[in-house]
């Protein structure tokens, strides 16, 4: 099954999943997101995309602090 932004609390509940999958399906939906935009996406679009990416960034950080510092770092 393929995820998307939508199903993020989903993600964040399994319990069968380890921590380095749901980061991973996370930075799947996450770089799926950023593909999806194109030259003709509007500043709305953009705008939105980057606030999804930040929250996706926060649940990572919650996993791995590490990783999900420097993550929020870059986009900062």
């Amino acid at each position: 099954m393929e995820y998307n932004y939508n199903d993020l609390e989903k993600i964040l509940g399994f319990t069968s999943w380890s921590d380095k999958k749901k980061i991973d399906e996370l930075f799947r939906i996450d770089s799926n997101m950023y593909t999806n935009l194109g030259s003709d996406s509007t500043e709305k679009e953009r705008a939105s995309v980057e606030r999804k990416s930040k929250r996706i960034y926060k649940e990572i950080s919650k996993m791995d602090p590490v990783i999900g510092s420097e993550l929020l770092r870059s986009i900062m």
